[in-house]
C-alpha cells in the first residue's frame, strides 16, 4: 500500500484497495490508520522548480560560532521562516548544516546568502556550492 500510495498520491481508495486485495472499508481504514500513527505524513504535488522560474539551486554549508542550545534553536527556528529554503539539515564533521536553497538567478541567491543566510544566528562561515545538474531526486522512499 505505501510503495503504491507514494508512486500515486492521489490513487482512489479503490484503485488502492484492488492493488494490495482488500476490500475498500479495510483499505480506508488502514490507510487513516497509517496517517495517525505519522507514517504517512502528507500529500503533496510534485511542482517544477524551472517552470515555476528557480533556476538556480545551491548548497549553504555553516559552521557556527557558537553551540548552545539557544544559539541553535534560534538558527533552526529562522531558517525554518525562510521561504527559500527547500531543506535544513544539522551535520557531522567540519560544517555544522547544510542549507538546500533556490532562487530565480545568481544574483538573487547572492543575495539570500548575503543578506539574510549570513545574518542568522550563530553563523561564523559559510561555504556555498551550486547545482549543475540534478542526477535524481528521490520521490519515494525504498520499502522493503
Amino acid at each position: 500500500m505505501l510503495v503504491a500510495l507514494q508512486k500515486d498520491g492521489r490513487a482512489t481508495v479503490g484503485d488502492l484497495a484492488e492493488l494490495v486485495s482488500l476490500s475498500q472499508s479495510p483499505c480506508w481504514r488502514r490507510v487513516r490508520q497509517l496517517e495517525d500513527v505519522g507514517l504517512i505524513e502528507g500529500y503533496n504535488a510534485r511542482l517544477s522548480r524551472r517552470l515555476l522560474g528557480y533556476g538556480v539551486t545551491g548548497f549553504v554549508h555553516l559552521q557556527m560560532d557558537q553551540h548552545t542550545p539557544e544559539v541553535m534553536a534560534a538558527f533552526e527556528r529562522e531558517v525554518v521562516a525562510l521561504p527559500e529554503v527547500l531543506s535544513c539539515h544539522n551535520l557531522s564533521g567540519r560544517y555544522d548544516y547544510l542549507i538546500e536553497a533556490i532562487a530565480p538567478d545568481l544574483e538573487t541567491f547572492s543575495l539570500l546568502v548575503r543578506a539574510k543566510i549570513r545574518s542568522l544566528p550563530g553563523v561564523k562561515e559559510i561555504s556555498t556550492s551550486f547545482s549543475l545538474k540534478e542526477v535524481k531526486r528521490a520521490g519515494a522512499l525504498p520499502i522493503a
